[in-house]
């Protein structure tokens, strides 16, 4: 059994177990074997003996209550498959990943919760590194850290030390794609 799974990262099991338990990594499996159930149980099984599932859990019961909850089924061969509402679930699962894991970026107005280099303003300040933006220089508060270690009677010398540059707010950003099925199986029927 060396074949398609020989790629699974141990520490992507760990995390997704972690995370989201064993519907999360019986998902993740499913996608990996292209939906084939009975891959995805046996490669559940394999992790099991190999520790990265706790021996404690009942593997037989958890595919039972997939099979109860409508989420896999049987074909007319009695092959294990994917039902509709498991169809749904991985989807689900599948934009909770891209859209739970939105990172920062330059542009966008998708507001995640990271300060740093950004484009929306705000007020908190923070010691310059090189590379900030230049005009995101806070120019007063630079200006009173410098003269705390200035002769108030000299001239005031500003270091590098002495920049602070205001925070900014990082926007994602997000492309959005509508699809709409035209196939003629949708139009013959007439459903939108």
């Amino acid at each position: 059994m060396r074949h398609r799974y020989s790629h699974l990262d141990p520490d992507l099991i760990q995390r997704l177990l972690a995370e989201m338990g064993l519907r999360r990594l019986f998902n993740q499996l499913l996608l990996q074997s292209g939906g084939d159930v009975e891959e995805a149980m046996r490669w559940m099984r394999m992790l099991q003996q190999r520790g990265f599932i706790d021996e404690n859990v009942d593997l037989d019961a958890f595919f039972a209550q997939l099979t109860d909850e409508n989420l896999i089924g049987q074909d007319a061969n009695g092959n294990l498959t994917l039902s509709a509402g498991g169809e749904r679930q991985i989807r689900r699962d599948a934009l909770d990943e891209i859209f739970g894991g939105l990172k920062k970026s330059m542009s966008g107005y998708h507001s995640v919760a990271n300060a740093g280099q950004g484009t929306e303003r705000l007020t908190e300040t923070r010691p310059y590194h090189f590379g900030d933006d230049p005009m995101s220089i806070d120019s007063i508060r630079s200006l009173q850290n410098a003269m705390k270690h200035n002769d108030p009677a000299g001239a005031i010398a500003i270091t590098e030390e002495d920049l602070e540059v205001f925070e900014t707010e990082h926007n994602s950003s997000c492309a959005t794609v509508v699809m709409i099925d035209i196939s003629h199986s949708m139009i013959l029927y007439g459903e939108d």
